[in-house]
Parts: structure tokens; C-alpha cells; sequence
């Protein structure tokens, strides 16, 4: 590792000739060889892909959402750090996708659909050296998290109304305590809650806990600095419970249209680490409301990472207008190129299996839809609403970026923004328009 420049001395320049005892090695000589080999390495030749049929019913409602995290830090010590985090969500409905250009869509189009159908929420977490008075980083997090989704204006509270309906299983006539979680204070595991509250006391230490404390983000944090992946994870959780508002809207106020929806997120339908105690509860209200009659449509594109990797490996091989639906053994050892022993991959943290998509030689896509209870081993016919989803996606895609689908696309433009018009959360659930109190 070189020193590094200062403001006085540059900094130390690795060695040129370092690298040519490396490189004589015979080992080292066959490897680069290899590297060098232009070869695509060997995929299985019996991938079994299934034919899409997109003649389908499409789903006239259509959500996208996305969020965007910047940190900024300072250019001198002690190098204070703070992260920003937007998200945002986008309703459109069939007629509003039709008018638009998919190659290069109108500015003042855009401005028109976003105007009364996009809101947002932003926040901003102290990571290093940003303290507030008689608050350590570590409490402020605390308190940041809880009333960002709590207090934001442009939401009216409703993300921490989800969180409640999620995390206390709200559909459901049982009324139960919150599952026991390590508490911020004494770090003992046995923390709860009892039922629909958003604030108590520890059963164990006595000491003030928050809702929000359950899902785990001051098991990463000191008391004076927080890693960058605490804002990082709260983008993630705060996309997942923006998304499920929208579905908690309909399934409370109008489950008829809910089954016309659909909701397109960016990247996977999954939640990491301890936060991931969330993902149950959503599995079973999937499974809850498909068993009801009403299936919620739920969409999560992968635009980078191994399964996308993958599918550039094996699309070119594969027919157009077809999917591959992969199983766990296949993803464990073809995919995440680690042995098949173990736990089945997403066990814990997927509530959405993965689909691979092929249009054509251009257009490859990573899917993320649903079971319902976890299914390592799902078949076509076990993704909740698979048909309709399929069959909305060649309404939906944008021709601006390679595989783009159009809602993300938009929702990414509202959640990239510094300021953006806000909108009543409950309005756009509804789709009501600003003139009239009919339905868009």
C-alpha cells in the first residue's frame, strides 16, 4: 500500500518493473493467456426456456418506484460525511404510457404525467463527524430514520403505517405483540412492542424504543459514525414500504383495482441482512391476498449484478420471447458459482424468485416476481399474476436505454431531482384527478 499524497509531499508511485518477476511465472503466463482468450466460457445446453405468450390481459395501472443515495464529504479533516437519500413513486395508467415517445419522449409530456402523479420523500443522514447538540450519531440516526417516515410532509405519515400494517400482519383479524428484536440500549434480544404501537419501553432495560428499532439499523452504527450502508439500506427498505403503501391503499379501500395494478421496482424484490425480518410477513400477506381472490402484481427489474451477468452469458443462445426460470440448484452452482449445500438462495431475504427474460438479441431483462411463501424451486405457474405481468411489459418499455422499462425510467427521473412538485399520497393511490373526484 503507497503512502498517499498530502498537502505538502506527493504521493508514493508504485514500481514499474514490479510486475516482471510476477509474469514469468509459467502459471501466471498460462492464466494471462486464458484472460486473454476471446472464448465464452461453457453454459449448460439445456436451459429449459418457455415460450411467453404476451396476448394476455394487460394491467391498465401502473407504479413505478426508485430511489438514489448521495454522500458528500468534506475536502479537509476531519473529513465529515453526510448522505442524502430520495425516493420516489410514479403512477401512470395505459393511456398515459400510449402518448408518449418511447425513443425520445416530449420534456413537456413528461412534466404533465409527473406533475400530478409523482411523490417523493428525502432525508439526510450524519455518517462521520456530524453531530447535533446533546445527540450522539448514533441516537440522531435513531430519531432520523423514525421521523422520516413518520413526520414527512409529503407523505402524510403513511410509510410508518405500512411499516405498522407489514410488521403487525394488520390484514389479519390476530392482534400480536411485535417479534422480540435486540434493543438499541442494552443490546439484549427481547425488545418488543405491543401491538399497532409505534413507541414503548424495553421489557428488559426500561429504556424509550421506536418502531423503527426493529428493523436493525443501530446494529451497525457506533456512536459516533454510521457506514454509508445505513443510508444505503433505508433507501431500500423506505422503496419496499413506499411501494406497499400503494398496495395497502387498495387492499383497504378498493381490492377490485388492486388486481389491476402493477408495481414495478427498481432492482430485486429482496431485503438484506437483519433487516430482512421484514420479508416474511410480506410473503405472507402475497400468499394472503392471492388466496383471497386478489393477486398484487409486483415487478423488480436487476439491471447489474450476477444474474444479469448471466443472462448476457446464455441469451444469445436462447429463442426470443421466451424466459428461463431458474432453480436453486442451478443458481447456486451455475450463477453464484458456489457449492449447492447449504440454505436455498433467498431463503431469508427474497420475496420476489428470479425470471430471466429474453425479447430478442438486444433486449434481456431480470425479473423479480413473487410466490407468495418462499419456493426455491417455482414453476411458471407459481409466480403470482405471472401472465398479465409478462403481457404488460411490451406496453411499458422504453426504447431510451437497452432493456428499459418506463416506469423505472420516470421514477428514476423524480427521485434524482434536488425539488420536485409533491402530490397527496392517498390522491395518487386513488387516481384521482386535481378537477374532478373521478377516477383517472
Amino acid at each position: 500500500m503507497p503512502y498517499q499524497r498530502s498537502n505538502r509531499l506527493p504521493g508514493e508511485k508504485a514500481s514499474k518493473l514490479g510486475h516482471l518477476d510476477v509474469i514469468n511465472s509459467d502459471l501466471v503466463k498460462r492464466l494471462i493467456d486464458s484472460f486473454n482468450d476471446e472464448n465464452s466460457p461453457s453454459t449448460p445446453d439445456d436451459i429449459p426456456w418457455e415460450k411467453v405468450d404476451f396476448d394476455k390481459d394487460e394491467l391498465p395501472i401502473i407504479f413505478g418506484i426508485d430511489g438514489s443515495i448521495q454522500s458528500v464529504e468534506s475536502e479537509r479533516p476531519p473529513y465529515k460525511k453526510v448522505a442524502f437519500v430520495k425516493t420516489a413513486l410514479l403512477r401512470l395508467d395505459q393511456h398515459a404510457i400510449s402518448k408518449i415517445d418511447k425513443l425520445h419522449p416530449h420534456p413537456l409530456a413528461l412534466k404533465d404525467i409527473l406533475l400530478d402523479s409523482a411523490i417523493y420523500h428525502a432525508t439526510v443522514f450524519p455518517l462521520r463527524y456530524v453531530t447535533l447538540e446533546d445527540v450522539n450519531t448514533y441516537d440522531a440516526n435513531r430519531k432520523i430514520i423514525y421521523e422520516s417516515m413518520k413526520l414527512d410532509d409529503n407523505l402524510g405519515g403513511e410509510i410508518l403505517e405500512t411499516l405498522k400494517w407489514i410488521v403487525y400482519e394488520k390484514w389479519n383479524d390476530d392482534e400480536k405483540k411485535l417479534p422480540e428484536f435486540e434493543c438499541p440500549h442494552c443490546r439484549e434480544t427481547g425488545a418488543t412492542l405491543d401491538y399497532d404501537e409505534e413507541e414503548g419501553e424495553c421489557p428488559l432495560c426500561g429504556e424509550k424504543l421506536l418502531l423503527t428499532d426493529m428493523l436493525g439499523f443501530h446494529q451497525v452504527m457506533a456512536p459516533d459514525s454510521a457506514p454509508e450502508g445505513v443510508a444505503r439500506d433505508y433507501m431500500n427498505i423506505h422503496e419496499t414500504l413506499l411501494l406497499f403503501s400503494g398496495v395497502k391503499y387498495y387492499w383497504k379501500n378498493d381490492r377490485n383495482n388492486l388486481s389491476r395494478c402493477l408495481f414495478v421496482k427498481d432492482g430485486p424484490l429482496s431485503i438484506r441482512a437483519q433487516y430482512s425480518k421484514i420479508v416474511n410477513p410480506i410473503r405472507r400477506f402475497l400468499a394472503h391476498a392471492r388466496d383471497e381472490g386478489h393477486n398484487v402484481h409486483l415487478l423488480g427489474q436487476e439491471k447489474s449484478g450476477k444474474f444479469f451477468d448471466h443472462i448476457e452469458l446464455i441469451g444469445d443462445e436462447s429463442p426470443n420471447n421466451s424466459v428461463f426460470i431458474p432453480k436453486d440448484k442451478y443458481i447456486r452452482e451455475e450463477i453464484q458459482h458456489r457449492h449447492s449445500d447449504g440454505a436455498p438462495y433467498g431463503k431469508d431475504t427474497n420475496y420476489g424468485g428470479k425470471i430471466l427474460l429474453n425479447l430478442n438479441r438486444h433486449e434481456k431483462m431480470v425479473l423479480n416476481v413473487p410466490t407468495g411463501e418462499f419456493n426455491p424451486n417455482p414453476d411458471y405457474s407459481d409466480f403470482i399474476g405471472l401472465d398479465k405481468i409478462l403481457s404488460t411489459i411490451p406496453s411499458i418499455r422504453s426504447m431510451k436505454y437497452e432493456s428499459g422499462l418506463l416506469p423505472i425510467e420516470l421514477a428514476h427521473g423524480v427521485a434524482s431531482l434536488s425539488t420536485y412538485p409533491s402530490a397527496q399520497i392517498l390522491k395518487i393511490f386513488a387516481g384521482i384527478d386535481n378537477d374532478s373526484d373521478d377516477y383517472i
